[in-house]
Order: C-alpha cells, then structure tokens, then sequence
C-alpha cells in the first residue's frame, strides 16, 4: 500500500486564509493532510496507477495525538491493499477545521479529480456552537464543489453528534443536518463517526475528544463498513 500525506506547509496556508475568513479560534486540532492507495470515477493517479479515495476532514480524520499510521483512513488504506483494491487512499484532515475552512480550501484540495470522496466535517462547528444554518450552507457548498471538479465521485458524508453543551435542542438539529444533506444529495451516509467510541474515556485521549489507537481501529471498522460496497 503507497501512503502519501498532504505537504504541511499547503495546509497550513489554507488554514491561515480559513482563520482570516473566520475570527473565531477553531476548536478541534489535527495533524496535516494524508494519502494512501485506493478508488472508483476518476482518471487513475499517474503515479500509482490506482483510483483515489480522498478523506477530507479535521484532527479526526487527521489522526490528531496518534501516528499517522494509526488513523483510521490509514487502517482502511491497510484493509484496502489486503482486499486488493485499485484505490490510492489520500488523507486531506485538518488540524482545527471547520465547514467554512473546508469550504475555503475543497478546491485546491481537488486539483486532480477523486473518484470517491469522504466528506468528515462539522463537529467543530457543533462545539463552538456556530449557526446551524451556515454549517448547513458550507457543507452543500464543499458537496457542489466537489461536483463540479469531480463529476463522478460518489460522495460519502460521515455524520456525527455532539454533547448538548449548547442545549438539547441545538444539539439535536446538529445531528439532523447530515441526514437531511445525505438525503437531498442522494449521498452515503455513516449515522455516527464516532459510534461505540463517543463517550468512551477508555476510547478517547485525555482531551475526550480524539480517539486513541483502539478508538480508531473501531472507527476504521465503522466507517468501511459502509465504504466497502462503494469500493467495489
């Protein structure tokens, strides 16, 4: 399996310009962007020959506090060579990004088409208790984007849910804006990221917020769980 992470210092650049355009400090932090072997409706990657498979999110999917190798696209880049699949499995996370952020850099992200996209954003907005409305709005932006540039991607969206620190109601309208996307834009959906490691002290490092190694391997298991038929 050939892994490649995003240069650092692109992503840093694009951070500076989504925090420009956002005042607020960001929430959750994440090491920089990824790629690995793996994909299905792109042109095959040059290099390598394989198909794209593009995770693009914050410090979750980055694999904030564990190695890279230890992060769940990395684990399902390992399940994927073990399959054999023809994918090339790249990870775009994040360090603190928000839906706005993302929004900001998709483009340059997808300077070469992907054929499937997993779309991973939106809890850091949930935690600083930002607009549910512009959440909503950046992620149909991030999802026309990555239409435009690449038409025939298929999209996975990975839902996810948040503490009801900001009140019960805001917290359930958080939850129910990745089911509402996923069903306007006919995309896949994963129910809960984090499902069985949300929660979990023993499954989470000492901030409660990003897993540990064990609490990616699950979340690896989750998340292909859903991804596999798209894979094939």
């Amino acid at each position: 399996m050939s892994f490649i992470r995003l240069s650092f210092a692109g992503l840093f650049a694009l951070a500076l310009t989504a925090c420009n355009s956002n005042s607020a400090p960001e929430t959750v932090k994440a090491p920089a962007a990824t790629s690995t072997a793996s994909t299905a409706g792109a042109k095959p990657s040059a290099g390598t020959g394989k198909k794209r498979l593009l995770f693009f999110g914050n410090s979750l999917t980055a694999g904030y506090g564990v190695e890279p190798d230890e992060a769940f696209p990395a684990l399902i880049g390992d399940k994927i060579d073990s399959l054999k699949l023809n994918y090339e499995v790249i990870n775009a996370g994040l360090s603190g990004e928000t839906t706005a952020g993302g929004r900001s850099r998709v483009g340059w992200i997808l300077r070469q088409p992907v054929d499937v996209f997993v779309l991973e954003l939106g809890g850091n907005d949930g935690l600083r208790g930002l607009p549910l409305g512009a959440t909503r709005e950046n992620l149909q932006g991030i999802i026309d984007t990555v239409r435009r540039r690449s038409p025939g991607a298929q999209i996975v969206l990975a839902g996810m849910q948040i503490p009801p620190n900001m009140g019960q109601a805001y917290a359930n309208d958080f939850k129910a804006i990745y089911q509402e996307i996923a069903s306007k834009n006919k995309l896949v959906l994963i129910p809960f990221l984090l499902e069985g490691v949300g929660g979990d002290r023993t499954l989470n490092q000492a901030d409660g917020i990003h897993p540990t190694p064990a609490g990616h391997r699950i979340v690896a298991r989750t998340v292909f769980a859903i991804l596999q038929p798209v894979l094939k």
